[in-house]
């Protein structure tokens, strides 16, 4: 056993890859022909397959050897191996020259891809511009719908509290009149704008409400719900309102579409008063999780139901009349 284990140890060694590494070239040389333009990978193979001879050695074997596969990877060899230097083949007069054509080459090369570059980021920069003119064009067009919208629901509002007035008005009149003994004012007399208008709305056919007139009955039946405290029910339509605002101005962040329902201060706001959660389920919000949470999916988030809400909240909250009916 004493004898076999040296001879053991001796295949254990011989069995190891040898070490490689770069390999050791003229550090001045290598120097000028970075300064040259070459990369140094290449210029490392040149000395080193050049024998390190001269710059004129490098270039010239740059020259012979630039369409080679490899010639831009790091030459790497086992410690301690010599190579000898090729003897030029080129005089020097011509490897100045394929020096300076080299450079030349590189130079245009650098040139184009430059220029390249310089397209890529005038496109991509037009790109940019026409998205962003596009979207300025679509926000506008939302903005000027939105306020059209608005001044038809705010003129609707004030024709139905107008009518709403004028008949309390004939309603103390005719009151007025019986207290006093006067006998009821001949129907004939009075002027039959307002019942002719009814008598036609009811011939026309009946459709299904839009989303919009249910979130404006919703609101109406909340204020009428809560008639008796105003300041409640301002304070629930501008909850509101802060609700759709922050989902429209970050439909990406999740935090502004998730609710929780036993929230306090949801409650006291909004949560606790008829017609607060079925607001936000007709904007998209649905109950999750064991009716523990409201949430809006990112797919469901609609930038024109948004705007429809967002506007009748701002009628709800700025119009007097509303509600009255």
């Amino acid at each position: 056993m004493d004898i076999d284990e040296p001879a053991a140890a001796d295949v254990s060694t011989t069995s190891q890859p040898e070490e490689m590494v770069a390999p050791e070239v003229d550090k001045k040389i290598l120097e000028e022909l970075e300064a040259m333009g070459f990369p140094t990978a290449r210029a490392t193979r040149a000395l080193y397959y050049s024998g390190n001879a001269s710059l004129e050695a490098a270039v010239n074997w740059v020259v012979e050897h630039e369409n080679d596969p490899d010639i831009d990877e790091m030459p790497m060899v086992p410690v301690n191996s010599k190579v000898e230097a090729p003897k030029p083949s080129l005089t020097p007069e011509e490897m100045k020259q394929k020096a300076q054509e080299l450079r030349e080459r590189a130079r245009k090369k650098k040139e184009e891809e430059e220029k390249k570059t310089e397209r890529e980021k005038e496109k991509e920069r037009i790109r940019i511009g026409k998205e962003l003119l596009e979207a300025k064009r679509i926000e506008e067009d939302n903005e000027r719908k939105r306020l059209m919208a608005l001044r038809k629901a705010e003129k609707e509002e004030e024709r139905r509290a107008r009518e709403k007035i004028r008949q309390k008005l004939e309603e103390d009149k005719a009151e007025r009149r019986r207290k006093l003994g006067l006998a009821p004012e001949d129907p004939a007399t009075v002027k039959p704008s307002a019942p002719v208008v009814e008598e036609k709305k009811s011939m026309l056919p009946v459709r299904p409400a839009t989303k919009q007139e249910q979130m404006r009955e919703c609101l109406r039946s909340l204020k009428q719900s809560h008639k008796d405290d105003d300041a409640k029910v301002k304070r629930a339509f501008q909850t509101l309102l802060t609700y759709m605002g922050n989902v429209a101005k970050n439909p990406s962040e999740e935090k502004f579409r998730k609710i929780r329902l036993n929230n306090q201060t949801f409650q006291d706001r909004v949560g606790s008063l008829q017609g607060g959660i079925r607001f936000l389920e007709l904007c998209g919000f649905e109950k999750i999780e064991g009716d523990e949470f409201l949430f809006l999916a990112r797919d469901k988030v609609d930038m024109a139901v948004l705007n429809s809400a967002g506007s009748e909240l701002t009628s709800a909250i700025n119009n007097p009349f509303f509600g009255v009916l």
